[in-house]
């Protein structure tokens, strides 16, 4: 975790200096020259909005004069009404003569008029000077932040601290939403794979290669050393990395590749360059002892196919082959294109080796033999096991990928995706272990693209 944190931290750094990079790229101009440009602009917008500011001031500062007198203006016009009321009213009356009265009505209306005329322009005043008051409060705001811009902009002398402001303002979102995709994106791809990608592939109709036969290959003890005998009339071909001794006697040399049917293939699994020993007598019975001269902790066992059966292997897990009374190894190869576990699996070809033959299968950690027959009980058996340990199939099994059954395993890669299920009567091979090779350990990423090349052809 703590690795994937670091280069995590790696990325966004990498990411924000790609984009400064890019960014300084564009600008293709001086830094100090462009800086000096970008203080006048922001000097000229500051000189604008502060000459906005004052012009707002300024006519606050009338408004709240004109406020004033109309105030004045109203309490006046308020009080000559009220005298003049109390000059027409009660015993002045009587006493008063009738145009004088008159005058004194007429007054005191334009004073009560006046008084309102006022009042009405007093409240517009006050409007106007809250709108105003939120205009200045506005230009105030702008004029802060423009000059907080200006003050960074003259302090920024450094280009790295410039263009690496300028990278993030304009690129940070993209970087922040690459390294989320960088932590997240991989666990959630594995929980939607696991919920609901993998049940809808495991409920595919499977892989039928042909039908159940009564005759199966015979499988020995998975041994790290194994004896092989050679009757009159038989041919081996075997890679010479498992050879490790012969009888005398036996016609050796060497074959350019298995089968001259399917060159590339052979080539690819590695069965090229193999040494074929050949028995020519028609009494004499040979011995030839293997074992793998690279890996310890490869076992070999040998399956013996009789005539009418058959084996489906992945090529690149045999280490040697005998053709009966001098007759050569025949396989039957299958296409698989349209299949959905094919797609899933990456495996689009299937090799059969067909009888009589025998096959020498190597594995890591041994080579297990896994027996379906009906039971009471059980007159659908059905076995799964692990992916990556799979090496072959009798054709009368159905084959298809279901999902691990367990998440953690999953999710924590300890386990693929999906597990090879075999169902019906016949015989499955594994290794006992899902061991990758030597090259796997060294090249990892070059081994898994050959190995996904390899897997697509069935090898």
């Amino acid at each position: 975790m703590t690795h994937k944190l670091i280069f995590g931290a790696v990325l966004a750094v990498v990411g924000l200096a790609g984009f400064g990079f890019w960014v300084y790229l564009r600008d293709q101009v001086d830094f100090d020259v462009r800086r000096l440009e970008i203080v006048r602009a922001l000097t000229g917008e500051t000189a604008k909005l502060q000459a906005a500011l004052s012009d707002v001031e300024a006519r606050m500062a009338a408004a709240r004069v004109e406020l004033g007198a109309q105030q004045d203006r109203a309490a006046q016009a308020a009080k000559v009404a009220r005298d003049l009321e109390g000059l027409s009213g009660g015993l002045n009356r009587l006493t008063t003569d009738a145009a004088q009265l008159k005058e004194n009505d007429e007054r005191r209306a334009r004073m009560r008029q006046m008084e309102a005329d006022s009042l009405k322009r007093v409240a517009d005043l006050q409007d106007g000077l809250k709108r105003t008051q939120w205009e200045k409060d506005g230009l105030e705001i702008a004029l802060g932040r423009m000059q907080m811009q200006l003050k960074s902009v003259e302090e920024n002398k450094s280009k790295v601290l410039h263009y690496a402001r300028e990278a993030w303002a304009r690129h940070g979102p993209y970087v922040l939403l690459i390294v989320g995709l960088y932590f997240l994106g991989p666990p959630l791809g594995r929980v939607f794979l696991y919920t609901v990608f993998a049940p809808f592939v495991s409920g595919r109709s499977p892989v039928l290669l042909g039908a159940a036969t009564e005759v199966l290959p015979e499988i020995t003890v998975s041994r790290s050393s194994m004896d092989l005998t050679l009757g009159p009339g038989d041919t081996l071909w075997v890679k010479e990395k498992f050879l490790q001794a012969s009888d005398e006697g036996l016609n050796k040399r060497t074959k350019t590749v298995l089968d001259w049917s399917m060159p590339v293939t052979c080539v690819a699994a590695g069965l090229s360059e193999l040494i074929e020993m050949h028995n020519r007598t028609d009494a004499a019975t040979y011995r030839a002892t293997f074992s793998s001269k690279e890996n310890p902790n490869t076992e070999l066992v040998l399956v013996s196919v009789p005539p009418g059966a058959s084996l489906v292997m992945r090529p690149s897990f045999l280490a040697g082959a005998v053709g009966v009374g001098g007759g050569k190894v025949r396989i039957r190869r299958h296409w698989r294109l349209f299949k959905m576990q094919s797609w899933v699996t990456g495996q689009f070809r299937y090799f059969e080796f067909v009888g009589p033959c025998r096959l020498l299968v190597a594995g890591s950690r041994g080579v297990r033999a896994e027996v379906l027959t009906p039971m009471p009980g059980n007159l659908a058996p059905a076995r799964r096991t692990n992916q990556d340990a799979t090496i072959g199939f009798t054709p009368g099994l159905a084959y298809r990928p279901v999902r691990a059954e367990t998440f953690w395993a999953y999710f924590r890669g300890m386990n693929p995706l999906f597990d090879d299920l075999f169902e019906g009567e016949g015989v499955f091979l594994c290794q006992e272990t899902s061991a990758k090779g030597p090259q796997e350990q060294v090249r990892k990423f070059w081994a898994a693209l050959w190995g996904g090349v390899l897997r697509i052809f069935g090898l």
